[in-house]
């Protein structure tokens, strides 16, 4: 059986883009079509043994991650768990709706994996709703140059819930 870091490499490696997503709604270039992601994610689930009940959060974050956000939102709204939660309120995050993103995020609470999001981005904790309120100010124009390093802050979240994910694997 594969690590959870393991399985996460090979999961980004299958999902991968030239760069990482917007903070907004922007397609980007490089990503692939849902059809092609059906087909990247079919080939992961069978060759990592990825049970059945895990497929619907990797499908809906492989999703987001290619700017699909519509069909992301389409199946995480109704996946019932914190995990399905904060990959929603991602979405709502990059829509921009940032107060629907944060009703998102309360339903997720105080989620095991943000000590670990904390601990990468070598900060104290993680606030979620801190960092919608960032997002929603570069996207005003009111966080000049820091909107790359929000978007790398966005692909280690991403990173620290794949993994989280796949550690019931």
């Amino acid at each position: 059986m594969s690590s959870a870091a393991d399985l996460t490499a090979k999961f980004k490696s299958a999902i991968a883009t030239p760069e990482v997503p917007m903070l907004g709604p922007q397609r980007r270039p490089g990503t692939l079509t849902e059809t092609d992601i059906s087909h990247q994610l079919e080939n992961f689930f069978r060759e990592s043994q990825i049970p059945g009940h895990i497929r619907p959060l990797l499908r809906s974050a492989a999703l987001l991650w290619h700017d699909h956000l519509d069909a992301s939102h389409n199946i995480s709204q109704g996946i019932e768990t914190r995990d399905g939660s904060w990959l929603h309120g991602i979405m709502h995050r990059r829509e921009p709706d940032y107060g629907n993103a944060k009703y998102w995020f309360h339903r997720v609470g105080r989620h095991d994996a943000f000590s670990k999001l904390a601990e990468k981005l070598e900060r104290k904790s993680w606030d979620p709703f801190t960092f919608i309120d960032e997002c929603e100010a570069a996207g005003q124009g009111n966080a000049a140059g820091t909107t790359a390093a929000l978007r790398q802050v966005q692909a280690v979240e991403f990173d620290v819930l794949v993994e989280h994910i796949l550690q019931s694997v």
